[in-house]
C-alpha cells in the first residue's frame, strides 16, 4: 500500500520489515504497540499476517523477544507465526515465547508451581485418562452399580470440566444442562470431590487444572504475578473469541503492570461454547481494559465479492456484534448456488456430479470441501463417493496418542517422569497375564505409599501364576532407569518389552495399530528431553494418519473442524430447517451461535459456494418429514444466491429471490405487495420460517422488528421477508 496515514512515513521500519505491504487497518494494528488493542479480524482479512508483522515490528523497535508472549490455540499456529516473523526480520524471533494457553501454563507451573503447593514433576492427563479415573472412582465408591441411568464416565467428566470452563458451580451446571441427572446430584458432587483429591494425591493435572492453577498462581502470589507481568511486557492473543472466562482473567492478571495487550479475533466466528468459550469475552474487552483501541480488518483476501455479500448478509441479522462489512478486490462474479434435492440421496448425487465437474475444470480435489453441521449428516454422501471411487478424508476422530495401544506404551514413559502416577501403574499391571483389577489395585496401593515406588515394586511378593511376567516388568524398569538415555532409546526398550503383549491384546487388528507405534517411534527421535515429549503428547497430540495411499483427497469435515481453513470450492450440506440450526437450538445464545456457525462455513469458500438440503429428511424415529430451507437463508436479501432446480438431471438454475415468487412453481396468485402502513405496533403477523409473531417496532427503510413466539426478536425488511398480516 502506497498511501500514508496521517502523514506518517510508512517505511519507518528503517530497512528491516516493510510496513508498506500492510493495508491501513493492518498497519494501525501492527504499530499501535502501547496500551490495549482489540483487532476485529473478519474472515480471510489477514489476521495472521498482522500478528506476524507485529512480532517483528516490536523486536525491531527494541523490545526483547523474551518479553513478548504470543498465545494461540494450537502450537502449530504459534510456530508458524514465529517462523514467518523470523523470515521478515531475523532469528531473534525464535526467542519469543509462543504457544497455547495450556502449554504456557505448563511451563510456568513447573517453574513457579511450588508457590501454590505443586512440584515440578506433575503429570498431565488427557480426556481419556480423566474418564478412566472417573470410572475407577465410581467403582470404588460403589456408585451407579445397579442404576443404568447413572451418568457415564464421559458425562461425569463433561459436567466437571463444563463447570470449570464456564466458571459456574457444578450444581448450577447440572440443573441448567443436565436436569435429567439432577437426581444423582449428591453422588456427582461426591465424585467431583474425590476426582480432585485423586489428582492431587497422585501428582496429576488435567487440561482444566492447567488453566485454573495458572490463574491461582497469578491471584495468590503477588510476587509471581509481578514477575510474570514484568517478564511479558507485550502480550498478544489469537482467536480471542474462543477464550473462556478463566483465560480472559489470566490475560487481565498477567498484564496488570502495563496493559500492553493486543487480542485478535472475530466475534462472528465464536462457535465453541460447548468447550466453554465465552462469546462475551471479546464483546466486553473494551470494558475490561480501559482506553482500548478497536481496529477492524474488513478487506478479505480469500473470497470473491458474491460470496462475501452472502456472508455479510448472514451475520447482518446477529443480535450482538461488532458491525463490519467484508469486501475484496479479488475478481469473480460466480454467485453462490442453492440446490434443493428430493431426498438426501439426490442431494448427494448432485454434490458428486458437481465435484466431478469442478475437478474436470481444473480444481484439484484436495481444494474441494464438503462441510456439515454434524458428522452423521455425511453418511449418504460417503456412500455415493465410494460408489464413484472418489477418495475422501473425513476430518475428526481420535488423536494418535488417544488410542488404547498408544496409551499402553506411554504409561511406561509417564511413570519414569512421575512415579506417583497410579493411573499409569494400573494400566501397566493390567497388561500382565493372570493379573486382574483387584490384584493390580493391591500392587498399586502398595507401591503408591512407598517413598521409592520402583524399590517397592521389586519387593512386592508376586503370585506363582504371574511371577514370570512380573519379574520381566521389574527388570524393564531397572533397564529404563539405568544411566542417562535418550527418549528414543527408552521408547525402543519399552516397545521391545510391549510387543508380545501388544500382539496378544489386539490380536484382531494389531498390524494396523503397529503403524501408529512406528509413527510414534519416528516422532520420538526429535526429542532430547522425555518431559518435553510427555507434555507434548498430552497438550498437542499428533494426528493419526488416515486415508488411502493417495495424498490428494476430497475433504469432508464438520464446520467446527474446518475453521481457519480455505478451499476453492465449498459445499455446505443439510442447510434445512431443523437441521441447521440444530433442532434443539433455543432462542437466544444457541440460535446466534448456529448463525455464526453458518457464517464460518460460508467464509471457507474462495470461488465456488454451494448450499444444499433435501426436501425429505428422516427423523430419529425413522419417519420421513418434509422440510424447508434454513431460517438463516430465508432471511437473506434477494439475489444473493441462485436456486438450482433438482427435478431434472440438468439442474437448471433460476435466480432465487425472497421478495418475489421467482424460482417457485406455484399456481397461487401473486400476493399484494405490503406497505409499512399495513402494519402497526402490536399487530399479529406470520412468517413461513419463524411462525407467529408480534410487531414491536416500525423503522425507516421498510424495516420492522417482530418478536416471534419461537425465535425471538427479528428485524425484517418488507421487500424480502414473506410476512403475512393476520
Amino acid at each position: 500500500m502506497k498511501s500514508e496515514i496521517a502523514g506518517e512515513d510508512r517505511s519507518l521500519a528503517g530497512g528491516g520489515i516493510n510496513l508498506e505491504e500492510l493495508n491501513e487497518p493492518q498497519y494501525l494494528a501492527v504499530t499501535t504497540t502501547d496500551g490495549p488493542v482489540l483487532v476485529i479480524a473478519g474472515a480471510g482479512s489477514g489476521k495472521t499476517r498482522t500478528l506476524v508483522y507485529r512480532v517483528a515490528h516490536l523486536i525491531e523497535r527494541g523490545v526483547a523477544p523474551e518479553s513478548i508472549l504470543l498465545l494461540t490455540f494450537t502450537r502449530k499456529a504459534s510456530q508458524e507465526m514465529l517462523w514467518r516473523a523470523g523470515r521478515l526480520l531475523n532469528d531473534t524471533c525464535n526467542r519469543v515465547v509462543g504457544g497455547t494457553f495450556h502449554g504456557v501454563a505448563n511451563m510456568l507451573l513447573r517453574r513457579y508451581g511450588s508457590e501454590i503447593g505443586f512440584g515440578s514433576t506433575f503429570t498431565i492427563i488427557d480426556r481419556a485418562d480423566a474418564e478412566g479415573i472417573a470410572n475407577l472412582l465410581k467403582s470404588s465408591l460403589g456408585l451407579g452399580t445397579r442404576d443404568k441411568r447413572f451418568p457415564s464416565k464421559r458425562a461425569i467428566i463433561n459436567m466437571i470440566s463444563g463447570s470449570v470452563n464456564k466458571s459456574i458451580d457444578l450444581e448450577e451446571l447440572v440443573y441448567k444442562q443436565y436436569a435429567h441427572l439432577s437426581d444423582h446430584l449428591e453422588d456427582i458432587l461426591q465424585l467431583q470431590k474425590h476426582y480432585g483429591e485423586f489428582k492431587l494425591d497422585h501428582g496429576l493435572m488435567d487440561y482444566d487444572d492447567l488453566l485454573v492453577n495458572w490463574k491461582r498462581l497469578l491471584e495468590e502470589s503477588p510476587t509471581v504475578r509481578r514477575t510474570i507481568s514484568e517478564k511479558f511486557s507485550h502480550i498478544m492473543v489469537d482467536e480471542y473469541q474462543d477464550t473462556n472466562l478463566i483465560q480472559a482473567d489470566i490475560i487481565r492478571l498477567a498484564a496488570h503492570t502495563h496493559d500492553n495487550v493486543m487480542v485478535v479475533g472475530d466475534d462472528s466466528q465464536s462457535i465453541y461454547s460447548f468447550r466453554g468459550a465465552d462469546f462475551y469475552n471479546i464483546m466486553r474487552f473494551p470494558k475490561v481494559f480501559e482506553n482500548t483501541r478497536v481496529i477492524k480488518l474488513e478487506e478479505n483476501y480469500r473470497s470473491t465479492q458474491p460470496i462475501l455479500s452472502l456472508t455479510n448478509d448472514i451475520i447482518r441479522n446477529a443480535e450482538e456484534k461488532y458491525t463490519k462489512t467484508l469486501f475484496t478486490s479479488i475478481k469473480g462474479d460466480i454467485v453462490p448456488k442453492l440446490f434443493v434435492g428430493r431426498d438426501e440421496r439426490e442431494e448427494a448425487r448432485f454434490i458428486v456430479k458437481t465435484i466431478k465437474k469442478l475437478h474436470h475444470q481444473g480444481i484439484d480435489i484436495e481444494n474441494i470441501a464438503v462441510l456439515f453441521r454434524s458428522g452423521f449428516h455425511s453418511y449418504k454422501l460417503e456412500m455415493e463417493l465410494s460408489a464413484e471411487s472418489i477418495d475422501f478424508e473425513k476430518r475428526g476422530g481420535l488423536k494418535l496418542t488417544e488410542s488404547a495401544h498408544m496409551k499402553d506404551v506411554l504409561a511406561f514413559l509417564r511413570i519414569l517422569i512421575n512415579p506417583q502416577d497410579n493411573l499409569s501403574w494400573n494400566r501397566i499391571l493390567l497388561q500382565l497375564e493372570k493379573v486382574g483389577p483387584k490384584t493390580a489395585q493391591k500392587i498399586t496401593s502398595f507401591i503408591g505409599t512407598a517413598a521409592d515406588p520402583f524399590a517397592a515394586l521389586e519387593k512386592y511378593p508376586a503370585g506363582k501364576t504371574w511371577k514370570s511376567s512380573f519379574t520381566k516388568l521389574v527388570n524393564l524398569f531397572a533397564e529404563l532407569r539405568s544411566g542417562k538415555q535418550t527418549p528414543s532409546t527408552l521408547y525402543e526398550r519399552v516397545q521391545s518389552y510391549y510387543q508380545p503383549i501388544f500382539s496378544q491384546l489386539y490380536a484382531d487388528d494389531y498390524p494396523k495399530r503397529q503403524k501408529d507405534l512406528d509413527q510414534l517411534s519416528s516422532i520420538m527421535k526429535g526429542y532430547d528431553e522425555l518431559q518435553h515429549f510427555i507434555d507434548d503428547t498430552t497438550l498437542d497430540p499428533p494426528e493419526t494418519t488416515k486415508g488411502g495411499s493417495s495424498t490428494k483427497r476430497l475433504i469432508l469435515s464438520t464446520i467446527h473442524s474446518s475453521k481457519g481453513l480455505e478451499f476453492d470450492a465449498v459445499f455446505i450440506i443439510g442447510v434445512a430447517d431443523g437441521r441447521f440450526p440444530h433442532a434443539s437450538a433455543g432462542i437466544g445464545e444457541q440460535w446466534e451461535e448456529e448463525r455464526r456457525l453458518l457464517y464460518v462455513a460460508t467464509t471457507r469458500a474462495k470461488e465456488y459456494l454451494y448450499l444444499t438440503y433435501p426436501r425429505l429428511l428422516m427423523t430419529p424415529d425413522r419417519q420421513f418429514k418434509h422440510v424447508g430451507m434454513s431460517p438463516f437463508l430465508g432471511e437473506l436479501s434477494g439475489g444473493l444466491f441462485q436456486r438450482m432446480d433438482g427435478s431434472s438431471d440438468d439442474y437448471q438454475p433460476s435466480i432465487y429471490r425472497e421478495k418475489s415468487a421467482a424460482g417457485h412453481k406455484s399456481l397461487r396468485r401473486k400476493p399484494k405487495k405490503l406497505n409499512m402502513s399495513d402494519f402497526s405496533q402490536g399487530c399479529k403477523v406470520s412468517h413461513p420460517f419463524f411462525g407467529l409473531g408480534t410487531v414491536t417496532k416500525l423503522s425507516g427503510g421498510r424495516s420492522l422488528d417482530v418478536h416471534f413466539d419461537r425465535h425471538g426478536l427479528k428485524t425484517l425488511h418488507l421487500d424480502y421477508a414473506k410476512l403475512k398480516k393476520l
